[in-house]
């Protein structure tokens, strides 16, 4: 990636790609794995097991 200065835009080299830091900051998160631990992957199983548990009994 390129900062253009004039633009105030970042553009790939490679594949002609121009973004904003806006962009750029968004779509790096966007592209971010999502890290959670085993327990808490366990937690939300089981929060979920629940509600769909709760919702079963009450139709």
């Amino acid at each position: 990636m390129q900062y253009i200065i004039s633009t105030k835009q970042y553009v790939c080299k490679s594949c002609g790609l121009t973004l904003t830091k806006q962009e750029l900051i968004e779509l790096k998160i966007a592209l971010r794995p999502d890290f959670e631990s085993e327990t808490e992957r366990k937690k939300k199983e089981r929060r979920e097991y629940l509600k769909w548990w709760l919702s079963k009994k009450k139709g």
